[in-house]
């Protein structure tokens, strides 16, 4: 029988799934590539703006097209992996459906180019539940916003040096084409180097209470109804997790950045995208710094650890950007400043949000819990931000906007989340109580 704390309930050892970080290594880039290709039309936007001829609202439908769409699609691709297995949806929904990447790069219109990339996102969908859902596998409590971070974080770093070659392609006829059909192509490799290597840890198998148990026992609660997937909604910390997702409005940095730099205070485009890499940077050592903060508040208070580290979060970004977009500095170098400084403090979030997720959720419904809290609400909540910036920043400015997104509603988000104190330790022992109420079925069972 594992040692469980007196104190709180958990396990004070952690499970050790052989090949977990070569597995980890396999998962991140696949969802460093799905980044990739779906940030690429946010950053290049203004050449497809003067390419297609279109306004800046276009930026907001395509992103907030692609969101819905993956709102959709998101829960659809959970449901396909509990139906077969996470390999193969993560193989064809985010490996081989680059190859609709390589079509958007053949759009001759607005049309065409808004159909590709909505389907496009309908399969990239996939990628965040699933893959959150596998690493809660290959990690146990104690690592697992170490992973999350160096996931998120090795992501964003690459990306952060693709970022500027992307800018570069501003240079290149139809380098938006170009960077499509490059992306894409390589995505598909990737799938099939998913399909070669990857091995699917199976459900439950970094949990003390169910790691010495087979396979098949553990996987006998892993069979999805819809009063399972309803009964997320009973747990009070994740439903204040979903709240604050669509208060979180740092997720319009990411789509907006560039153009904002570009409108705003007349950087060319080349020019603006060379924050994409200090962004990156930062983002990267926010969520390595994040993934030890988190774990380290996870030991040091399991209670109210998590939830300080991410409330400090909001509230510190909210600062830093105030500064970082409502001033005119003149030089592309201090924008960087503050752009990686608005990655570090973004970047902490994923580190400290996922695992927390994983931590109120049994196994069998993590991939559930994130198709909701990543492809529905954080969809949802992209979406509105995007649409609403696109076609405000055409009315009012999109400084303005920036004003009201990323520095008062974050600091409102901040104040929000204080209502996570009370409920999460609850949801985090009921967990532990029903993993240890399992395996001592099981061992019943055994005889």
């Amino acid at each position: 029988m594992p040692e469980l704390s007196q104190r709180t309930g958990m396990p004070v050892s952690e499970v050790k799934v052989k090949g977990r970080w070569r597995q980890l290594s396999l998962l991140g880039g696949t969802m460093l590539v799905d980044s990739t290709e779906a940030s690429l039309v946010s950053s290049l936007f203004p050449l497809i703006r003067q390419s297609l001829g279109v306004s800046l609202g276009a930026l907001g439908v395509l992103t907030a097209a692609g969101k819905v769409a993956g709102a959709f699609t998101g829960p659809l691709w959970v449901w396909a992996a509990q139906r077969w297995s996470r390999k193969s949806v993560l193989v064809v929904a985010t490996g081989l459906w680059g190859v609709w990447g390589v079509a958007a790069g053949f759009s001759q219109n607005f049309g065409q180019l808004l159909v590709l990339y909505t389907v496009l996102a309908a399969g990239y969908a996939a990628a965040h539940p699933i893959i959150t859902e596998l690493i809660g596998d290959l990690f146990g409590g104690s690592s697992r916003g170490r992973a999350v971070g160096v996931v998120y974080g090795a992501v964003s770093l690459v990306s952060a040096g693709i970022g500027p070659l992307k800018g570069q392609l501003a240079g290149v006829d139809d380098g938006w084409r170009w960077g499509l059909w490059g992306i894409g192509a390589f995505n598909i490799l990737l799938g099939i180097g998913l399909w070669v290597w990857f091995r699917d840890p199976g459900r439950g198998a970094a949990e003390e209470q169910l790691a010495d148990l087979d396979r098949a026992t553990r996987d006998a609660h892993s069979k999805l109804t819809r009063d399972k997937v309803l009964s997320l909604l009973g747990i009070r910390s994740l439903v204040v997790l979903l709240i604050s997702r669509l208060m979180s409005g740092h997720l319009l940095v990411g789509t907006f950045g560039v153009v904002f730099l570009v409108d705003v205070y007349g950087f060319s485009t080349q020019k603006a995208s060379i924050v994409l890499l200090p962004f990156g940077v930062g983002y990267f050592l926010g969520t390595l710094l994040g993934g030890v903060a988190a774990d380290w508040a996870h030991r040091r208070s399991p209670r109210h650890g998590l939830v300080a580290v991410l409330q400090a979060a909001q509230f510190v970004f909210a600062l830093v950007a105030y500064f970082g977009t409502q001033f005119d500095y003149g030089s592309i170098a201090l924008f960087g400043v503050f752009f990686a400084l608005m990655g570090a403090t973004q970047g902490v979030n994923p580190s400290v949000n996922r695992p927390m997720v994983m931590a109120i959720t049994p196994p069998e419904l993590r991939g559930a819990a994130f198709a909701v809290y990543v492809s529905v609400f954080e969809a949802i909540a992209w979406a509105g931000f995007s649409l609403g910036a696109g076609f405000l920043g055409d009315a009012v400015g999109l400084r303005t906007v920036f004003l009201w997104v990323l520095v008062l509603l974050m600091l409102a988000n901040g104040v929000f989340l204080t209502l996570l104190y009370r409920p999460y330790a609850d949801d985090v022992a009921r967990v532990q109580r029903e993993l240890h109420a399992r395996r001592e079925a099981a061992l019943l069972v055994r005889g």
